[in-house]
């Protein structure tokens, strides 16, 4: 490898095995940008450490909101999903998010922002469910969207555990009942509509208070739509990683995560 000018403002190299020229951004989520990777460093570590708009993110970095739009988008789609590998005991709670499809049905007449479905819902009634696990052993807390709250879906996220018999912490919610009779899980509850929150370690507490710091994430975006829920809370993940972090290591993994 061998320099070989520049471009831009960016150094520009030439690979003596394949004659081909990379410079800094080559495959890398600011690939083909003009704008100075300082200002894009700057907006993806306030929109993770802060979650910034992005109508404030074009006035910080001085971009405009299509640039910075899709940027944050293409930032957003990098990010890979939470790996993990169940110790126990395991908290399991679920929360709906209303997101429809924001900004795609251009041609269709608008509808109402208030939507009818009340309780749960599934992703085609445009109220996907998002299940939080909190893996009390490891001190890890994990949150992802799914299509339904339906048993299968409940087996998929607790198949990857490190014990033969997984003890499990939930709610009354009739979709966890069929863990009772499996011998891979051992499934302890609580019924909140009996008014029983707590009972000795049995409790969703920890599920319900991730539950509230995702949908705080969620709201400053006025409406997320549910094609493009997953990578905000993959975002909101990895918030959660370098929440505690000073800011050149929390940089230094949000731009590891991402790249």
């Amino acid at each position: 490898m061998i320099r070989y000018g520049s471009y831009r403002v960016f150094q520009r190299y030439l690979c003596k095995d394949c004659d081909r020229t990379f410079n800094d951004q080559t495959g890398t989520v600011f690939e083909h940008s003009a704008v100075a990777l300082r200002k894009w460093f700057l907006a993806v570590y306030t929109y993770i450490r802060f979650n910034t708009s992005l109508r404030q993110l074009d006035v910080e970095i001085n971009v405009s909101y299509k640039t910075v739009y899709r940027r944050v988008q293409r930032f957003l789609r990098a990010l890979d999903a939470p790996q993990f590998h169940l110790e126990g005991p395991v908290e399991i709670d679920e929360f709906y998010v209303k997101a429809g499809r924001k900004g795609r049905e251009r041609d269709g007449p608008s509808r109402s922002r208030a939507l009818s479905t009340r309780g749960r819902g599934t992703y085609t009634e445009d109220k996907p469910p998002v299940f939080i696990l909190a893996d009390r052993g490891r001190g890890e807390r994990y949150v992802i969207p799914a299509k339904a709250a339906t048993e299968s879906t409940i087996r998929l996220l607790l198949a990857d555990r490190q014990q033969e018999s997984l003890t499990v912490y939930t709610d009354g919610f009739r979709a966890y009942e069929p863990l009772e009779a499996d011998d891979a899980f051992t499934r302890e509850y609580v019924v909140h509509g009996d008014g029983e929150y707590v009972d000795g370690d049995v409790h969703v507490n920890t599920c319900e208070s991730h539950a509230s710091l995702a949908r705080r994430w969620l709201s400053p975006h006025r409406g997320v739509s549910k094609d493009r829920l997953t990578p905000y809370l993959r975002a909101f993940q990895l918030r959660r990683e370098v929440f505690r972090k000073p800011g050149e290591e929390a940089l230094k993994t949000i731009l590891e995560t991402a790249l």
